[in-house]
């Protein structure tokens, strides 16, 4: 299947989705780490990530309602549950850990949708998605090992690395888009990683510029609607079709919208711009993750 690239001048097909290769690069990676570890957080990982990326396989095919994704990626969180995959106790820097066990089963139940969706709503230009997964990711991986969580940390590369190898093809000019089977995907096995490893906040710090445009859009649009169904569009472009923030008062507003309230820009200055907010993100991540073994 292929898509016209909205952001270019001329009509340019882009192979859509890419799905089917992001996760079959993440399973045979977590098969062959689970041959050498043997830990139920793989089988776990796998499962979930699996089933994000089948439900968004089924809206690259057809158009589903708003409450579609949220819905079933939060069925998808389950097999984490199953497995016990997962620490009750919530850890925050300075404060130490807070247990709270029957809170938490809500929140892994929560998290899912959170991470998948916000993830596929920053994949809106050539190279962001999976640009922004290489380095948020990366920065999750250095943070478990800071905080001496060895093993997940390791179980935690393949996600980088399958992003990397992704944005080699997704970068300007692309020449595939992850499709939502892609993005849902990166963003539930991030979310997985940071429950079965315990760094719910520190991954939160990392994600937070996606996590920003997530709220910028549910604020605006006030209701939980798919993407595509959006009429108002937040993003024109100029003659020469630099990027421009829309006038349009119905329009969702967005990080992209943001950044570009300051004039024009070209959709590889945007990316940039939004790969800079990454890199600050996930310093603030490592901080966070030091800070973790400091107390008031």
């Amino acid at each position: 299947m292929a898509v016209k690239d909205m952001n270019k001048k001329e009509e340019i097909m882009i192979v859509r989705p890419g799905g089917p290769s992001i996760i079959l690069g993440i399973i045979v990676s977590e098969i062959i780490l689970y041959a050498f570890l043997q830990l139920n957080e793989i089988i776990a990982i796998i499962i979930t990530t699996t089933a994000a990326f089948a439900i968004g396989y089924v809206d690259d095919r057809k158009v589903m309602g708003g409450w579609f994704k949220p819905a079933t990626l939060a069925i998808a969180a389950i097999p984490i549950i199953a497995f016990g995959a997962y620490d009750s106790d919530l850890a925050f820097p300075l404060f130490g850990d807070v247990q709270i066990p029957a809170l938490y089963l809500g929140l892994i139940i929560l998290m899912i949708p959170i991470t998948g969706n916000t993830i596929n709503s920053i994949d809106v230009l050539n190279g962001v998605a999976s640009g922004f997964m290489v380095i948020a990711s990366f920065s999750l991986s250095i943070c478990l090992f800071i905080v001496q969580n060895y093993e997940i940390a390791i179980v935690s590369l393949p996600l980088g690395f399958v992003s990397l190898a992704f944005y080699k093809y997704h970068k300007i000019p692309s020449k595939i888009f992850p499709g939502d089977s892609g993005a849902l995907t990166l963003g539930a096995m991030y979310g997985s990683i940071a429950i079965v490893g315990g760094v719910e906040i520190i991954a939160a710090v990392a994600l937070l510029p996606a996590v920003i445009n997530s709220f910028l859009f549910l604020s605006s649009v006030k209701r939980i609607v798919e993407h595509r169904q959006i009429k108002g569009k937040p993003v024109d472009h100029t003659d020469d079709f630099k990027l421009k923030a829309t006038d349009d008062n119905t329009a969702p507003v967005t990080l992209v919208r943001l950044i570009l309230a300051g004039g024009p820009l070209s959709e590889k200055q945007v990316g940039f711009a939004i790969f800079k907010l990454a890199v600050f993100s996930g310093i603030l991540a490592v901080i966070t993750a030091f800070m973790m073994g400091v107390s008031l």
